[in-house]
């Protein structure tokens, strides 16, 4: 997070010096106009995502599906948003204002998992639903910071456990 400066967007960017300046007049801005655009980019994968994939109809569906998704986020562009997420995240411990932004958002993703969650009679799918979001994020982050790949069968065990 040191190394997010005005200077650095405008050089990343390739854009003369001072740009990012004019648009974002403190580094209070910039983060968030960065955390804001995350959340955007997110949001919008996620709402494809959810609107791409058919309706699991049983938990290794669900879980092939968390894992394709989560091995997205891993590579690539995906893989360097989510790191940059992270940060953010980290950051908003001192920058409340930026928590409010990176809090979770109804997505197409959330709703097919509430969906089959509650299809399924698991007691309070809400609440269910975003438990098992959070332990996918942790899966996701884990891997980012300690290597490895993420398998369908940890998915499967998250979903099953919903379930339970």
């Amino acid at each position: 997070m040191r190394g997010l400066t005005h200077r650095a967007v405008d050089r990343a960017a390739r854009l003369p010096p001072g740009t990012t300046s004019a648009y974002c007049r403190t580094r209070q801005a910039l983060l968030t106009a960065l955390v804001t655009r995350l959340v955007a980019r997110d949001q919008a994968e996620l709402e494809a995502a959810g609107r791409r994939l058919p309706t699991p109809r049983d938990a290794d569906e669900l879980a092939a599906a968390l894992a394709g998704f989560a091995r997205q986020r891993l590579t690539g562009e995906g893989r360097r948003r989510t790191l940059a997420r992270y940060a953010c995240t980290v950051e908003s411990v001192h920058h409340p204002e930026l928590r409010e932004i990176l809090l979770p958002r109804e997505n197409a993703a959330r709703d097919a998992a509430r969906a089959f969650l509650a299809a399924r009679g698991v007691p309070d799918p809400e609440e269910r639903t975003l438990t098992l979001l959070a332990c996918v994020d942790g899966l996701v982050f884990d891997r980012l910071v300690n290597g490895g790949e993420v398998t369908e069968e940890e998915f499967r065990g998250l979903v099953v456990t919903a379930l339970r």
